[in-house]
């Protein structure tokens, strides 16, 4: 975020702002730089991806402007037609239109990281949410979105010919990296104008017909998707550039279902309780006091009655984030002030010590360390794809934990295994140099029960089973355990280049060269070597560590 462009927005000095921001939960990078500055939110505050949503919230933080904001919805003349053949495909969509924008270079780059962040956020790599941005002043509405064929044709976004939809597919660099969303599809979603125009082909790319420009004053804003987050995602948009003096207009989605008026800019309703807060988060605030730490936070907050214990709280139309009156109360402990909090003694002496677990966990990283490897922590949640079937191994039920309501495809299981989640981080960073040796310690979970894992891969042009058979010895040695090394049918590695690892009798992992079909499903080009332990079984009950 450029300085000067916020301090603009706030109506305050950086030096005020800059001291207050970490105290609504942000984390300040780059604040030593002297035109801007990087500020990172938690993910699950979307609305505070863009300078606009920052600027709003720190006026209501600094007590420039408390309370609900109001945006007013003006009716608009346009109307976008959903064709029933969406249905299958991408069936949601919510559009807007923004009037009277006057662009400078610091708005332009933040509607683009707002749009780009978004799609990360609550899109899920466009899956569930992606965003088209247009100029209206280059089509002509009304508007129509349906399913097309893939061989219609239209110039893409930063391309100079025309393209059919299976071409972009193809040769567009954003249809190569989002062609896996329409797999299996034979029609994909577009959105065309009154003479057959193309605005968007989503959530591939834009038609370079509408790109925004400097002179742009007036945009027309579509969200397609799978979720109803669309709506919310729409709301967030639209009420950044109504911060930068955009003039908000409606648009007339005509559904097969019912025609919707968008956007909706109603706030939710909320009726909470002061005892519950002050239970919650140990304050001992009145009525009044909790409905001003919230107007700070920019809610509607009112006493239902004089004296009473409840408030009536009104939830801005972009909070994407409020699922339970706990969250309201977080937000008026940041309101309150967490810089106002006495620090006081714990009413009882004690004398902490490590869990025996995390004493082990130490002796391994110490060792992986010395090494050369680098520590990273992947995610526990997974998919059955990456834990198996890229692995070449074979899962069943018993032993897998799935997520009941999965947020993504990418994450349905508990992982059984690190090994897929190193191989996955390895190819995101292909375009660092070689070699590359990193491994985990932490949590699987296979057949109900939690088991500790240590997972370590390396990856260069010299990796073979020598080296990683030399990391096992070295392991063990510095452990000072015994091991028996035997043949191994771990489908992840390549035959007779494999072998498992047995302590006691019992086996306790495996290590290797990955199988060249795993490399290739992780999109990797170089030979890579693994290994995997089940390291709490490495101590038996009683054996003292080292």
């Amino acid at each position: 975020m450029y300085y000067e462009d916020l301090e603009e927005m706030v109506g305050a000095p950086r030096d005020l702002f800059m001291a207050r921001i970490a105290m609504m939960g942000a984390d300040i990078g780059k604040s030593d730089e002297e035109d801007y500055v990087d500020v990172e939110f938690f993910p699950d505050r979307p609305d505070l991806y863009s300078s606009e949503g920052v600027a709003r919230a720190l006026q209501g933080f600094l007590d420039i402007k408390v309370g609900l904001p109001e945006y007013h919805v003006h009716p608009g003349e346009i109307a976008l037609k959903v064709d029933p053949s969406v249905e299958g495909v991408r069936p949601l969509i919510g559009c807007a239109v923004v009037r009277d924008l006057e662009f400078s270079d610091p708005a332009i780059e933040s509607l683009m990281d707002l749009q780009e962040d978004l799609h990360w956020g609550l899109g899920r790599n466009r899956r569930k949410v992606a965003i088209g941005v247009h100029d209206i002043s280059r089509v002509v509405p009304p508007f129509t979105y349906f399913a097309a064929d893939p061989s219609f044709e239209f110039v893409p976004l930063d391309f100079d010919e025309s393209l059919s939809m299976a071409e972009i597919l193809k040769r567009h660099p954003k249809g190569i990296g989002y062609a896996p969303i329409l797999e299996g599809f034979d029609r994909y979603p577009l959105i065309v104008d009154a003479k057959g125009d193309v605005l968007s082909f989503p959530p591939i790319i834009n038609g370079e017909l509408t790109r925004v420009r400097d002179d742009t004053r007036d945009l027309f804003i579509d969200v397609t998707g799978t979720d109803p987050v669309v709506y919310k995602a729409l709301n967030i948009v639209v009420t950044a550039l109504a911060e930068r003096g955009g003039r908000i207009e409606s648009v007339r989605v005509e559904r097969p279902e019912g025609d919707l008026i968008l956007p909706d800019l109603s706030p939710a309703i909320w009726n909470v309780r002061v005892d519950d807060a002050n239970g919650l988060i140990g304050f001992d605030l009145s009525a009044e006091e909790l409905a001003a730490c919230l107007e700070r936070m920019r809610f509607g907050a009112r006493v239902r009655a004089p004296g009473a214990d409840e408030l009536e709280v009104s939830v801005p139309s972009y909070r994407a984030d409020i699922m339970h009156s706990w969250d309201i109360f977080e937000d008026a402990a940041k309101g309150y002030g967490y810089d106002r909090l006495t620090p006081t003694l714990p009413g009882t002496v004690t004398v902490g010590e490590p869990h025996p677990l995390e004493v082990r966990k130490a002796d391994l990283r110490e060792v992986m360390v010395g090494l050369g490897y680098l520590e990273t922590m992947p995610f526990t949640l997974t998919s059955e794809r990456v834990n198996f079937e890229r692995m070449r191994r074979r899962g069943r039920d018993l032993e897998v934990t799935r997520v009941l309501h999965p947020i993504s495809e990418l994450h349905t299981m508990v992982r059984t295994s690190i090994l897929p989640s190193l191989l996955e981080i390895i190819a995101i960073n292909q375009h660092h140099p070689l070699p590359q040796r990193i491994f985990a310690v932490g949590d699987v979970l296979e057949g109900g029960r939690t088991r500790q894992d240590l997972a370590a891969a390396a990856i260069h042009s010299g990796a073979d089973f020598a080296e990683i058979r030399s990391v096992v010895d070295t392991l063990f040695r510095e452990l000072a355990i015994e091991a028996e090394i035997r043949t191994s049918e771990d489908g992840a590695f390549l035959e007779g280049r494999r072998g498992d690892l047995l302590v006691g009798g019992e086996r306790v992992g495996s290590f290797g060269e990955f199988h060249p079909q795993v490399l290739r499903s992780f999109g990797l080009e170089q030979p890579a070597v693994g290994l995997e332990l089940r390291w709490d079984r490495l101590w038996p009950a009683g054996r003292s560590r080292l």
